[in-house]
């Protein structure tokens, strides 16, 4: 290292890879070093007040600064800093939260096998999938159905699950038999002359003509997020899942909710399913399990599902499938006393009560000359920017008006996420209805900034 490493900065820039960056970018202008955390708000290495407006990655529900959890990690520490759920072992904070999320899911959900990431929960249900319908004597059985714009992780398989053109390009993927059908997006989607109730019909027929041309003989299961969230916070259109769930269960085809960003009350709901009226047989977990002070992921399956995947394992002797961490002591640990808290201070609750204020504010931005559609449910939300508002044209550079939002924002004290041009909120759950009005006031100052700098950038 030269002379330079002495910064944090520096350091980062010599030996870091990014995720989700452009790392040339990143050589040029360095990383944003958050120090501390302190209930909504995060703090830079300069001391700088930021409202985190997207709770992390979606998913710091309790805030930045709850003693509880640091207190349940450092105590499974003393007792049991780890073991491991391989060949029958078990400890009491896997099989306790295993418990807690069983009550919590549908009734119809009575299983539960722990991963680090929802990206590897993903990975385990395409192989418990495939595992299963071997087992079953359906060996033709094994592709999946997924929606454009549906993000379900970046693991191989995962990660061909997902419907983002920047996930797959240059990564080979997908790399398993996935079809990815019209994102459920009316603004985006919806054809000329439609209305919602006929966009959500043509989407349907479109499920149904693709089942039939592959086969429902060769399609294992059907995954999506109940609110598609890092495409761009998408809600579904009215009815939409409801006749998912009616054409998956007229084809024996397993549906999968993938609550990783829906779940734990983000939508005001328990769960994203809850919310849009359907029910699954699978449900992904992370995130907001622990409020990301410990990375941990569960799948939450049927009976059904159990039944055959065990008679299986006592054919062939194993279920050849588990990971280093898979239910973590500390992990499980922390996500028992985050639910805890979750309920005690009835943060579920919290997300349906701020949601009109919290909608309001969102919606309120829709007038705004580079604002096409401004949406959300619950306590996330978003406005996309488009180059032309009344032909909802897009800009002609794809993501460099987001990207100067999201400097205006740091400048201003609010961190959201720029997904593209379409600039996101999910504040942490402990939201109140004076930090709810703090996020709209400082979001506000950034768009009113903003036209002013996209006409400076030259953007069309």
């Amino acid at each position: 290292m030269d002379a330079l490493s002495n910064s944090l900065a520096a350091a980062d820039i010599a030996t870091t890879m990014h995720p989700y960056t452009n790392l040339r970018q990143h050589e040029e202008t360095g990383p944003l070093i958050i120090s501390r955390g302190d209930g909504i708000r995060v703090y830079d290495e300069r001391g700088k007040e930021y409202i985190e407006g997207l709770a992390g990655l979606w998913s710091v529900g309790v805030g930045f600064s709850e003693k509880r959890l640091a207190d349940a990690a450092y105590q499974q520490m003393l007792k049991l800093p780890y073991y491991h759920t391989f060949s029958s072992k078990a400890h009491e904070p896997s099989i306790r939260l295993a418990e807690k999320l069983v009550e919590m899911t549908p009734e119809n959900l009575t299983r539960v096998f722990f991963t680090s990431s929802g990206s590897e929960a993903n990975d385990t249900i395409v192989k418990m999938m495939w595992f299963m319908n071997n087992a079953l004597g359906r060996p033709k059985k094994k592709k999946f159905l997924a929606r454009t714009k549906g993000y379900h992780g970046i693991t191989v398989a995962s990660g061909s699950l997902t419907g983002l053109p920047v996930n797959h390009r240059d990564f080979d993927l997908p790399a398993i038999p996935v079809r990815h059908l019209t994102c459920p997006h009316f603004y985006r989607f919806g054809m000329a002359g439609e209305d919602e109730a006929a966009f959500t019909a043509r989407l349907l027929a479109e499920l149904e003509a693709v089942i039939a041309e592959e086969g429902a003989d060769t399609i294992a299961a059907f995954i999506g997020e109940p609110l598609m969230a890092a495409g761009g916070v998408l809600p579904p259109p009215v009815g939409y899942w409801e006749g998912v769930e009616k054409i998956c269960r007229a084809n024996d085809i397993i549906l999968i909710a993938d609550e990783v960003i829906c779940g734990f009350g983000r939508l005001g709901t328990p769960f994203g399913a809850q919310k849009y009226g359907f029910t699954p047989d699978i449900m992904t977990v992370s995130k907001q399990i622990t409020s990301s002070y410990m990375p941990l992921a569960a799948v939450i399956f049927s009976d059904a599902i159990y039944q055959a995947i065990a008679d299986n394992t006592a054919t062939i002797g194993n279920f050849g499938h588990g990971f280093t961490a898979s239910g973590h002591p500390v992990a499980t640990a922390v996500g028992l006393e985050n639910l805890a808290i979750f309920e005690e201070r009835d943060l579920i609750g919290n997300a349906a009560r701020l949601e009109t204020s919290f909608q309001a504010g969102i919606r309120s931005f829709a007038d705004h000359p580079l604002v096409g559609e401004a949406r959300g449910t619950g306590l996330i939300g978003a406005v996309e920017l488009v180059a032309d508002k009344a032909t909802k044209r897009p800009f002609a550079k794809v993501g460099r008006a987001g990207g100067i939002a999201a400097g205006i924002g740091h400048e201003e004290g609010l961190i959201f996420r720029a997904i593209g041009d379409q600039l996101a909120l999910c504040p942490p759950m402990i939201s109140t209805e004076d930090d709810v009005k703090e996020i709209m006031t400082r979001m506000g100052r950034t768009l009113g900034r903003l036209t002013g700098a996209v006409a400076k950038e030259g953007l069309e």
